[in-house]
């Protein structure tokens, strides 16, 4: 059977979600679980864009040895050379150049003719393929471009040493039937392309990314472009356990399937879920909390009679089963066992901190995979903090204005801040935004929830807070949601302040 080619890009495409910021160590997490999950190609970042992602494709291109990382170059000398670099320690790495073909692009954006465009493809892979032997070249907004235009540029490409050639639908404006005729139409008129992998990378503004993509395969492509959960501009990109699981469930009409392991899917998603604070819709498919549920009287008493009724896969297939629950007699070692099987690998430090705050709240309820998520997420995100959260007091009621006073540590020193507010939390984020010393923070969305069910579950708070036009999100956990609260309010501004 045909295998298609899976290439990941959460941690390039998908981190442009507006409003997410990642640091290193959720990347290298996120990193080592798609290698478990069967990924054939990471795209770990884009180094040109600031030394924090040269810096994370380089530790990422390190850690991972099962398959291939990516790194992202515009289709100029600079970003080719930076984006070898950051590969250097990859034992299989492919350098990844793009530049738009279609006309809007070249008029508005590049400023370009179309002779320039394909000058500097040429330049550019030709400079890639002399630093590093596997080269995939992208023709960005390539369904709104001439076609005949594209084959020229594509044909160029492969000449100068492209191995991957990638059609990207990049403002989502394809649809399955036109989409998989422009792929026909790919292979058929562009020069030297039998020697060449034919890649998709389909947005979701119109809700047909998975769509475009499998009409893609359909119609001859070999690799396909996505993101857990389907993350990334706009309204996203093509999810990759949608086409993981299309592929599978229909490989009777497709006729190919993935190296993926299916059964690490659930997992995947639940951790890019935690670590990117981006909750997954109930109703999400393959890996939402409602993706095997059936409430119907009728669907549920064909569910009895067979499964097969209503189920065209089953939740032991992508990983979904239930919920391990661990308590206060819960040794180390069983504590670690499940950090691997949620898909952290942590150092010996690291496991026994989060282990010492695992036992903690064990003493107060049975832990949940989900309180261990949120532990050990709260600890990533305390790695390299500028602030941490020392103490806080709370004054309010409903006929005083709510007052806090909060102490932070910031790089060792102990510094304490009192403001008011319009309630508790209000007041306690003031206090915080006096103590940063940051001008014009904006808080742009708070959410409040819980992890767990029942009266003790841990409460999850999210903010996103603007602060000189960049935007940055942070989450916090707590069995006290002010606590929590302040906790994320922090986090944001430690990710401003790490920037």
């Amino acid at each position: 059977m045909k295998k298609i080619r899976i290439f990941d890009t959460t941690l390039r495409d998908g981190e442009q979600t507006p409003g997410v910021h990642v640091s290193r160590a959720h990347k290298l997490e996120i990193a080592r679980q798609l290698e478990r999950l069967g990924t054939d190609i990471i795209e770990a970042g884009f180094p040109a864009a600031s030394q924090g992602d040269a810096a994370a494709v380089s530790e990422i291109a390190g850690a991972v040895g099962g398959c291939t990382v990516a790194a992202l170059a515009r289709a100029v000398e600079g970003d080719v050379r930076t984006a070898a670099k950051a590969l250097e320690n990859a034992a299989r790495p492919r350098i990844h150049v793009f530049i738009a073909t279609s006309d809007i692009h070249l008029e508005h954006k590049l400023k370009m003719t179309r002779e320039d465009v394909v000058r500097r493809t040429f330049e550019a892979v030709s400079l890639a393929r002399s630093l590093c032997e596997d080269v995939e070249f992208s023709a960005e907004d390539a369904s709104r471009s001439d076609r005949d235009f594209l084959c020229e540029v594509l044909a160029e490409a492969v000449k100068a040493g492209a191995g991957t050639l990638n059609i990207p639908d990049t403002v989502g404006y394809a649809v399955p039937e036109d989409f998989a005729g422009l792929i026909a139409y790919v292979r058929k008129h562009t020069p030297g392309i039998d020697g060449a992998v034919i890649s998709v990378h389909c947005h979701n503004d119109l809700g047909l990314a998975a769509a475009n993509s499998l009409a893609a395969v359909k119609a001859g492509a070999e690799q396909v472009e996505c993101t857990v959960n389907g993350l990334g501009e706009r309204a996203g990109n093509a999810a990759l356990e949608e086409i993981v699981m299309s592929l599978r469930t229909r490989a009777d009409y497709f006729g190919c399937d993935t190296g993926i392991e299916a059964v690490q899917l659930a997992r995947t998603s639940r951790l890019v879920s935690s670590l990117y604070g981006i909750a997954l819709p109930k109703n999400k498919a393959v890996v939402g909390e409602n993706a095997f549920s059936h409430e119907s009287g009728i669907h549920q008493h064909g569910m009895l009679a067979d499964k097969r009724t209503y189920e065209i896969m089953t939740p032991e297939s992508v990983g979904m089963g239930g919920v391990m629950v661990l308590g206060k007699l819960s040794g180390s070692h069983a504590f670690e066992e499940r950090l691997k099987e949620l898909g952290y690998t942590l150092g010996k430090e690291a496991s026994d901190a989060c282990f010492k705050e695992f036992k903690a709240l064990a003493d107060r309820k049975d832990v949940t995979d989900e309180d261990i998520m949120a532990i050990v997420n709260g600890y990533l995100d305390s790695l390299g903090a500028v602030y941490e959260l020392d103490s806080f007091q709370i004054q309010s009621g409903n006929k005083v204005r709510s007052m806090a006073m909060v102490t932070l540590s910031c790089r060792g020193a102990s510094v304490s801040e009192a403001a008011l507010g319009d309630g508790p939390i209000d007041a306690a984020f003031n206090a915080v935004s006096r103590l940063s010393g940051a001008d014009n923070i904006k808080l742009e969305e708070y959410n409040i929830k819980a992890v767990t069910e029942g009266a003790d579950a841990l409460g999850e708070a999210t903010v996103k807070i603007s602060v000189d036009g960049g935007r940055y999100s942070g989450r916090g956990v707590s069995t006290d949601i002010l606590e929590a609260s302040i906790k994320a309010y922090v986090s944001a501004l430690n990710k401003w302040a790490g920037r």
